[in-house]
């Protein structure tokens, strides 16, 4: 591969390491480096013009799925200043958290915290969208590879390049749409979850007819809130199966999100790791808390009574085709017994997120990845010759577990990732040395 035509000039100019993406995961990584003392200069780039975690579902009275204790930091160091405790101790709320006699925040709450944490640190630059990452230098026939250019590019459309020896990639899952969107792909009628908030409620207007697709939290939580909205639209929830399904939060089951889990999942042959992600799939995906699906239900209920039909939940049924229709979107749903079709103002898809390491996550790099399964120390093996390490956080269930993309073990792979980024700087400074 082609070296970049503007190498640093000096060492002043390559940082030790760049995290892309200055979410939970890089902002616990950030704590971590600080706490451990690591004499290493860093960067991070965030492509959002400040601190936001899933702005667009921060939905008035939806409260996190797991405890406060799983923060950036408490199940490494609860002693730690960044603490989910220490938050509420500052912001002078801690008598009064503790009278709500619960472990889970709201998720407002949650993301005050967050933002409060990467407030502290002011080594980010935010409005980075990260469109490249090429080597500098060539691997094989005897070449090497010891530094990284980054490329970023703001919103006005400046390129921005860093240098890097090492580099870590926390930059989130891309929304998902299944392929029945792709010829609407743009419409401003057509919705991801991940825009409820920011698009979807402000452009609410009375009598609005609007199709929720999914049958998992965020989709339960969007019905709900469109439910209760002045506004008062009619709505339909469309899902695949019989019914919702809640999610199981029990004790024995959830000892799969403990960090200790991922040494035993990693270890594992690769069909025993699919049985046991299908196993308890029913723990993250398609699911939804018991308390809301007793909400909906007594919604549903309290309707039934008063003969009104503003909301419907239809089960059993899938989403076949969609085309554009006047202002409208037209809709073909497949039911158990027969195909119907349906005109909506608006269509919100509640499907997830992708999680693939292709090129549009690593750029240049993925030609010189040997796999894109990372290590146990959530490196990616390339090919020989290549000196930098490249962590990836967030893009290893199928290696690490279920909680690979969850809150629940920032704290335990931050102090991993650490503890290899020390080994390297001990091994760099050793040779700089001799």
């Amino acid at each position: 591969m082609t070296a970049p035509t503007q190498p640093p000039r000096n060492d002043d100019e390559i940082y030790d390491l760049i995290g892309i993406g200055f979410g939970p995961s890089n902002l616990s990584l950030a704590i971590a480096i600080e706490e451990a003392g690591l004499p290493i200069r860093v960067k991070f780039l965030e492509a959002r013009p400040a601190f936001a975690w899933h702005p667009g579902m921060m939905i008035p009275g939806t409260d996190m799925q797991i405890s406060f204790l799983k923060d950036l930091v408490s199940q490494r160091n609860p002693q730690s200043r960044y603490s989910f405790l220490n938050y509420l101790h500052k912001k002078g709320r801690m008598n009064a958290f503790i009278n709500r006699k619960t472990f889970f925040p709201s998720r407002v709450e949650f993301n005050d915290y967050l933002g409060w944490v990467a407030g502290q640190f002011d080594y980010c630059d935010y409005d980075r969208n990260v469109c490249g990452i090429e080597p500098l230098g060539n691997v094989g026939a005897g070449g090497t590879v010891q530094t990284l250019c980054v490329t970023a590019r703001n919103s006005a459309g400046a390129e921005h390049v860093y240098h890097a020896r090492n580099l870590v990639i926390a930059p989130g899952g891309a929304p998902k749409l299944p392929p029945v969107c792709d010829g609407l792909r743009g419409d401003d009628r057509l919705f991801h979850s991940k825009d409820y908030m920011s698009r979807v409620v402000p452009a609410l207007k009375a009598g609005d007819r609007i199709a929720v697709v999914g049958a998992g939290q965020s989709a339960a939580e969007i019905f709900a809130d469109l439910a209760q909205r002045t506004e008062a639209p009619q709505v339909d929830l469309i899902l695949r199966g019989s019914a919702m399904k809640p999610s199981d939060d029990s004790p024995f089951v959830n000892e799969i999100f403990a960090p200790e889990q991922t040494d035993r999942f990693h270890e594992m042959s690769e069909s025993l790791r699919r049985g046991l992600l299908d196993e308890l799939s029913g723990t993250n995906y398609a699911v939804v808390d018991e308390d809301l699906i007793c909400a909906i239900y007594a919604m549903l209920y309290e309707q039934s009574v008063s003969g009104a039909g503003r909301l419907r939940l239809r089960s059993q049924t899938q989403v076949v085709a969609m085309s554009s229709e006047d202002a409208k979107l037209r809709v073909e749903l497949r039911g158990r017994k027969a195909r119907d079709t349906k005109l909506y103002d608006k269509v919100v898809f509640a499907t997830g997120y992708s999680r693939k390491l292709d090129a549009s996550v690593l750029h240049g790099l993925a030609p010189l990845c040997e796999a894109t399964e990372t290590r146990r120390d959530y490196r990616l093996s390339m090919k020989p010759g290549f000196r930098p390490a490249v962590f990836v956080q967030g893009y290893s269930e199928s290696s690490h577990g279920l909680s690979d993309t969850l809150l629940s073990v920032l704290a335990q792979r931050s102090a991993e990732i650490v503890a290899v980024l020390g080994t390297l700087v001990n091994e760099a400074q050793a040779i700089a040395a001799e």
